[in-house]
């Protein structure tokens, strides 16, 4: 088991385990915003269950079926964690419209806070490990989850402080107005989650900063050719599809293109990691006087 399917299984003890001590901190005071900090921890639940089923499918070899690998099924699994995300949000909307209507005093504040505390700690630290190795390891799964649990600590310290608030002033109002904003908070967190995943399953490129290195690359590096053009990137969890024409002499022999275009895929795979490196070797006469100029 590599180290992203470990860490996509971490996740999901953790969730339980803090979805128990968010649970128990809702239960001992009956706070709404508590309650709606726990509904979305149910979330994290699920998310982890489905980062673990995208990672083992990305993992899939190749096959007759799908020459390109399995690596979007990541993909699929951030946009599921986003439509759970919204609905986690719809759910905490409820909750907090019932309390508005009907507030009901804060129970033993002081214990609640502390095991509510708890909980965010841990998420925190775990968000971290996970956007660190996410990043690491080009995962948008884990990358999703990281940033879902990040978000989730943002919205627990605005909880937690918000209850407290409730507990000074005695304003009970301010209870399922806090979970309220928490509720719009995730929405807009799951909106964003779902937009940047569909963008990975319409083959979205590289950054125009990582484009603008690979043409250097090229143009350093593509000694005995004449010029590239039709560069074209598509990325594909962590794996990068990179793929361009290549001009050279008319008098060169295969031996002497395939050469260049060895050097190249070489110093494209070492620049980015998991690249699958495509050229197309085109004669003189269908230089573009274009693209990138072989230096």
């Amino acid at each position: 088991m590599i180290i992203t399917q470990k860490l996509a299984l971490g996740s999901v003890v953790v969730a339980v385990a803090v979805l128990g001590v968010k649970f128990y901190a809702w239960q001992v005071t009956g706070s709404v915003a508590l309650l709606s900090d726990a509904l979305e921890s149910i979330i994290n639940v699920a998310t982890a269950l489905a980062a673990v089923w995208a990672l083992h499918v990305s993992l899939q070899p190749a096959d007759a079926r799908h020459p390109y690998g399995h690596t979007k099924a990541e993909y699929l699994s951030a946009v599921l964690e986003g439509v759970l995300i919204v609905g986690a949000a719809l759910a905490i909307l409820r909750e907090a419209y019932g309390a508005l209507l009907h507030p009901e005093p804060i129970g033993t504040p002081v214990l609640g806070l502390a095991v509510g505390s708890v909980g965010t700690i841990v998420n925190a630290g775990w968000a971290a490990v996970l956007g660190h190795h996410g990043r690491r390891h080009r995962s948008p799964a884990l990358l999703a989850d990281g940033r879902h649990l990040m978000t989730d600590v943002v919205t627990s310290v605005g909880v937690l402080v918000g209850v407290g608030l409730v507990v000074v002033t005695g304003k009970l109002v301010l209870d399922p107005v806090l979970a309220g904003l928490v509720a719009l908070h995730v929405l807009w967190s799951g909106w964003g989650l779902m937009k940047e995943s569909v963008n990975g399953l319409l083959d979205e490129g590289m950054s125009d900063e990582s484009l603008a290195r690979l043409k250097a690359l090229i143009a350093a590096n593509a000694e005995g050719a004449i010029e590239a053009h039709d560069l074209k990137t598509r990325c594909a969890g962590k794996l990068t599809f990179i793929e361009f024409h290549l001009v050279v002499p008319g008098d060169a022999t295969v031996t002497e293109a395939h050469d260049i275009c060895d050097r190249l895929e070489r110093v494209l795979k070492a620049d980015v990691p998991d690249a699958a490196v495509t050229i197309h070797v085109e004669p003189e006469d269908k230089r573009k006087h274009q693209g990138i100029v072989v230096l």
